[in-house]
């Protein structure tokens, strides 16, 4: 079964939206709309369904997938923005809370080095919790 990249965008709005991979190979495209990511992604799976049962009635072999989702850092800093900090976030990744909000709220872009140095740190980070025993 394929795995498909999804992106998910905070769009100019506000709003959320998810759409393909363009290296997918797929005989469909999906896109997923929303007030939020939650919704977007609800959105996205509803229209992977639908897409199904169409296939179906059009007597079509439809191709399964796996979906993969991916945040832009803005998208990513607002979404996760109830649950980490910039502070927070700045003590993981050596980037101060003010750029950090600046990438969320759309004022800057990071550079492709300062999303992998993002990355990287919250990988990091989750694998120190993963190996955390609580007694």
């Amino acid at each position: 079964m394929n795995t498909i990249k999804v992106f998910i965008v905070r769009e100019n709005d506000g709003s959320y939206s998810s759409y393909m991979d363009e290296q997918a190979n797929l005989p469909y495209g999906l896109v997923g709309e929303g007030a939020t990511v939650a919704e977007a992604m609800d959105e996205w799976n509803r229209a992977y369904n639908d897409m199904k049962k169409l296939f179906e009635v059009e007597g079509k072999e439809f191709v399964e997938a796996q979906f993969s989702f991916a945040y832009d850092v803005p998208s990513f800093l607002l979404y996760y923005a109830g649950k980490l900090t910039f502070a927070g976030l700045s003590k993981l990744t050596g980037i101060s809370a003010a750029q950090l909000s600046q990438y969320a709220n759309g004022y800057r872009n990071p550079s492709p080095k300062t999303t992998q140095k993002i990355q990287n740190a919250l990988h990091a980070f989750g694998n120190e919790l993963s190996q955390l025993q609580l007694v």
